[in-house]
């Protein structure tokens, strides 16, 4: 699986990787940066999280956490996050969420086949952008993708 972002000012395309993240990275994920305490995550068994990184480097530009729901065949993304300097109309590259929402799908079609569904509850001023730019679902407290929608994103940003 090829992934890349453009970068925004000179719209050059940067192979990037997704993986999970590990006990060193933790210290990279302040508050400052990320907006979150993402350490409360570290030690929750229930919780997987990845980052995305461009290859070759480091640093970390998107983290992610998901929880598996097996009764569902749903992921949840129960919380998600661009380095501050890649947020607003100012950021370095374009596509680091795209790239996180699609991953998480991709694991939920890895995991439950055409039954697959990925989930996550948006921050308020957020919902209209996640349904506008990635095609979700409107389930009232929760959005989802699912089906021709979930596999729209595995194609634009994974493939």
């Amino acid at each position: 699986m090829s992934m890349a972002l453009v970068e925004i000012k000179t719209r050059a395309r940067r192979e990037v990787k997704i993986t999970i993240l590990e006990d060193d990275d933790y210290k990279m994920l302040t508050k400052k940066r990320y907006h979150f305490l993402w350490k409360s995550f570290r030690n929750r068994m229930d919780v997987a999280v990845y980052k995305l990184q461009l290859s070759g480097d480091d640093d970390i530009l998107g983290v992610m956490a998901l929880i598996e729901v097996p009764d569902e065949s749903r992921i949840e993304i129960n919380l998600l996050a661009c380095s501050k300097e890649n947020v607003g109309k100012n950021k370095a590259y374009g596509g680091i969420a795209g790239h996180l929402i699609a991953y998480a799908c991709s694991q939920a079609v890895k995991r439950y086949g055409r039954d697959a569904c990925v989930s996550l509850v948006p921050k308020t001023r957020l919902k209209n952008h996640y349904i506008r730019k990635y095609g979700m679902l409107d389930a009232g407290w929760q959005l989802f993708l699912e089906g021709k929608a979930l596999n729209d994103i595995i194609l634009k940003y994974l493939l």
